[in-house]
């Protein structure tokens, strides 16, 4: 959330970052009731002054034998008023928060303009996509011939983007995962977390996830609990309304979880296989990190994924999103998009932000400078350290072989009992 200081203080600055990013916001009405609040404020405060002088007065006079009576009934028609203007200044101030809650981060300078994804830019690619000399599946079908994804039974247990996988499958899923927590935590410096998959409505809120996505999330209704739709939400809350020693910074975590979405607005988009469901598994990246250096966080974070998929050999291009493209929490982010051969173009498997102090100042999370100076907000980031069930797709579609087995990657092989290939 952007602080309403600075919106105040750089309207027009405000209003292009709401325009590139193709956003409606009542930011004239926003300004209008901040100049009411702070005349209200400025209102109020002087009747307090009057009222605190008054009291002195009455008392001065009873100790002097004078007659008080009407003082002290001014003053207490003045204390009504007081009272009433208070609300006032409450209703302002609630009407206020209701708009600045819908205000986007500030884009950074770098981050391309454009309404859409394809204004995005990209920035690198590693590898190279594998040619095949017979007709590649899509993974849904080798899942299937493999037996290794279970479609039908999926909807069965539950609906339409759930999928059951089994046998060697759930075994590759659960490779994916511990390949990539001891990966960030032994060489990237990450600790691991374990956080709960359910979450509060103030956690959704720090992150960005209410209200503007409650469509998009499942909810437990009798305990006003929503499922995460990322481990960022549970991550980043752990130091909600917390302050942190600024020799602690920078804090790396990582988690693996289950993430849920409902896909709102997603219909018949990327509905076969694995690409786009409802339950899916990720590890997750979480920084901390002082404001001075969260945009070299991010590199690192970026690199962080894309180790992962260099480890993997999958072959990956990195994108900067475009202002139109950019979730509304964050200030920049890069998303890794891996070769997928059944599409013949690349999907994303990974998307690295910066929020800057957007989240924080949701969820109060500030750290004491270790010198003189009043606390600050953090800047906190996130990244997939990759999404698994895409890893999944991408590991079936680029190491399939021609007699329809899949070889396992040489990294994975120690988490799958040394097999080097999927077979029926």
């Amino acid at each position: 959330m952007l602080e309403l200081r600075f919106v105040r203080e750089n309207e027009d600055a405000v209003k292009k970052a709401i325009g590139d990013r193709g956003l409606e916001v009542p930011l004239d009405e926003l300004l209008e009731l901040d100049r009411d609040w702070r005349n209200l404020l400025a209102d109020v405060e002087e009747k307090r002054a009057r009222h605190k002088k008054g009291n002195k007065e009455i008392g001065e006079l009873m100790r002097s034998g004078g007659d008080a009576a009407a003082l002290r009934e001014e003053m207490g028609a003045l204390s009504e008023e007081i009272k009433a203007l208070e609300a006032e200044v409450g209703e302002l101030d609630g009407r206020m928060r209701d708009i600045l809650i819908w205000i986007p981060n500030i884009p950074h300078e770098s981050v391309p303009v454009g309404l859409d994804e394809t204004f995005n830019r990209e920035v690198r690619r590693w590898g190279e996509p594998p040619e095949f000399a017979f007709e590649p599946l899509p993974h849904w079908e080798l899942g299937e011939q493999l037996d290794i994804l279970d479609f039908q039974r999926g909807v069965k247990i539950a609906e339409s983007r759930f999928t059951l996988l089994k046998g060697t499958g759930a075994l590759l899923e659960r490779a994916l995962v511990n390949f990539m927590l001891d990966l960030h935590t032994r060489e990237h410096g990450y600790t691991e977390v374990f956080p709960p998959i359910l979450a509060n409505e103030e956690s959704m809120f720090t992150t960005g996830q209410l209200p503007k996505l409650k469509d998009d999330m499942y909810m437990c209704k009798d305990d006003v609990l929503y499922l995460i739709p990322t481990a960022e939400v549970s991550v980043t809350n752990i130091y909600r309304d917390e302050t942190l020693a600024e020799e602690d910074l920078p804090i790396r975590c990582c988690a693996y979880t289950p993430c849920f979405r409902r896909e709102a607005g997603s219909y018949g988009k990327d509905t076969k296989g694995l690409i786009r469901q409802h339950q899916f598994n990720k590890v997750e990246m979480v920084k901390f990190v002082h404001p001075d250096s969260s945009y070299d966080e991010l590199e690192k974070l970026t690199d962080d994924a894309e180790e992962v998929l260099r480890r993997l050999g999958l072959t990956y291009r990195v994108v900067v999103l475009s202002t139109g493209d950019l979730s509304f929490a964050a200030a920049k982010c890069y998303d890794l998009e891996v070769w997928l051969p059944s599409y013949g173009e690349y999907k994303e498997i990974s998307s690295c932000s910066n929020f800057t102090d957007f989240q924080a100042r949701r969820g109060n999370i500030r750290f004491k400078p270790s010198g003189k100076g009043k606390s600050r907000h953090v800047h906190t980031l996130n990244g997939s350290g990759v999404a698994i069930g895409r890893t999944v797709a991408a590991i079936l579609e680029n190491y399939q072989q021609e007699d329809g087995s899949v070889a396992v990657p040489e990294v994975l092989r120690p988490y799958m009992h040394g097999l080097e290939k999927i077979t029926l």
